[in-house]
């Protein structure tokens, strides 16, 4: 089965300092048919202006990541970990038995781009934990590149879940697929540009759900980067 997520579709906050787009139920923004996808609970598409963020907050088991699009991020936690996040670097924070941090934008000229991404973990309570890792666009072009998963594959970040998400960026004639396994499911977003997915044309901030699929296929791209999360039936 397959299910389509358009970008005007999801939940809409201009708070002046953050433009915000929500593919799933947040803070203000409900709806109970978008509470998450499987383990996959919150992918958020901020745009932060220069000089602005998010004050020092906390949170509990939950694996976050954060990918910056465009601009940079500054970072500062609980843990003592400090650090600028560029566009191509992929952290995870497991929140676990409870961590606080800041986000903000260190440009004083130029708005921040970026995903966050929340996954439930299979185990609660554990030791907060950090990582950080720089993924080359050599790595991405033209394929997917594993950039999050249980075992730190590949060199990959490692989350407390059974999932895994690649980021791949395609343009042209580049292509991808992959088979699907029938217990799985398979959440596809576009972060930027235009891609064909199993032959349907989606845009910017478009997304995908399919599950029972044989394969996923991706190709046609224009200036498109897409990240497809591989995901359990959850909760089981």
């Amino acid at each position: 089965m397959i299910e389509l997520r358009k970008s005007a579709e999801r939940g809409h906050l201009n708070h002046g300092w953050l433009n915000t787009f929500h593919s799933f139920s947040f803070a203000d923004y409900h709806d109970p048919k978008y509470m998450g996808f499987g383990p996959l609970r919150v992918i958020n598409e901020d745009l932060i202006a220069p000089a602005m963020g998010f004050g020092m907050h906390g949170h509990r088991n939950m694996e976050i990541i954060t990918y910056v699009l465009e601009g940079e991020l500054a970072h500062q936690d609980s843990m003592g970990n400090g650090s600028v996040i560029l566009p191509g670097n992929v952290q995870r924070m497991s929140a676990g038995s409870g961590v606080r941090h800041s986000e903000s934008n260190p440009s004083a000229t130029t708005s921040t781009h970026l995903l966050q991404i929340w996954i439930e973990p299979n185990v609660k309570d554990v030791a907060p934990g950090y990582e950080e890792k720089q993924f080359a666009e050599s790595e991405k072009s033209g394929q997917l590149c594993l950039v999050a998963s249980p075992d730190g594959s590949n060199g990959s970040v490692t989350i407390h879940q059974d999932a895994k998400l690649y980021i791949g960026v395609f343009n042209g004639a580049q292509e991808a697929s992959m088979t699907l396994a029938p217990d799985r499911l398979v959440y596809v977003h576009v972060a930027q540009g235009l891609l064909n997915i199993n032959g349907i044309r989606m845009n910017a901030g478009d997304a995908m759900k399919l599950s029972g699929e044989a394969d996923l296929t991706l190709d046609r791209g224009e200036q498109a980067e897409v990240l497809v999360f591989d995901l359990p039936q959850w909760p089981k």
